[in-house]
C-alpha cells in the first residue's frame, strides 16, 4: 500500500490536516504524520495535533507522496525548513508525487517545483513569489505531474479524495466518499 508524509508545524490549518489524515487512512493509505520538532502541533486555530513522529526520525525513509497541509504560518514555516525543501527536491528527482493545499504550495515554490507548472494555492499565497512560468489556475485541485495543489479547507475533501484515487484507485476512492455521505 501507498505511504504518504504529512509534515505538521505550528500554525498548520487543522481542517486541511485532519481531513487529508482521515481520509487517506479510510482508503488504506498508509499516512505518517511528522511534527517539525519533537512534542503536540498548536494548529491555526489552537487545536492540539500529535504527530506519529517528528521529521527528523523519517528523513531517511521513502514516501509515495508528500502531502503538505496549508495554514498560513504553518506553510510559512514549511518553507523555510531547510529539510522540507531537501525532500521535495529528493522527491522530484525520484519522479515520486509532493503535493500541497492551501498557503504550503509556497513550500513547493521554495524547492522549485513549481517551475513552469500548472498549480492553484490560497488566494495570495503565491502571488508575490518570482516562480518561472507558474499558469495560475482557480481550481479545486490541479495535478501537473507529479504535482498536486489544491485551494484550501473547503477543497480537502476533494483534494484528499483525488489523491486516493491516485494512489489507490477510483473503486477505493468511491468507497471512501460514499461513506462520506457527500451530496
Amino acid at each position: 500500500m501507498a505511504r504518504v508524509l504529512i509534515p505538521l508545524a505550528d500554525g498548520c490549518e487543522e481542517l486541511e490536516a485532519v481531513t487529508l489524515i482521515d481520509l487517506l487512512r479510510r482508503a488504506g493509505i498508509t499516512v505518517v504524520t511528522a511534527g517539525l520538532r519533537t512534542g503536540p502541533v498548536t494548529a491555526s486555530r489552537g487545536v492540539q495535533l500529535i504527530p506519529d513522529t517528528t521529521l527528523d526520525a523519517v528523513l531517511a525513509e521513502s514516501f509515495d507522496l508528500l502531502l503538505l497541509p496549508g495554514g498560513g504560518k504553518g506553510a510559512a514555516a514549511l518553507a523555510a525548513d531547510a529539510r522540507m525543501i531537501a525532500l521535495l527536491k529528493q522527491q522530484a528527482a525520484a519522479g515520486r508525487y509532493s503535493a500541497a493545499i492551501c498557503a504550503a504550495p509556497q513550500a513547493l515554490a521554495a524547492a522549485g517545483l513549481l517551475d513552469h507548472k500548472r498549480a492553484t494555492s490560497f488566494p495570495g499565497s503565491l502571488e508575490n513569489l518570482r516562480i518561472p512560468g507558474l499558469q495560475y489556475v482557480e481550481e479545486p485541485v490541479v495535478q501537473d505531474g507529479t504535482v498536486l495543489t489544491s485551494r484550501g479547507p473547503g477543497t480537502a475533501m476533494d483534494f484528499a479524495l483525488h489523491i486516493i484515487e491516485l494512489l489507490a484507485d477510483r473503486v477505493t476512492r468511491d468507497k471512501v466518499e460514499a461513506g462520506l455521505q457527500r451530496p
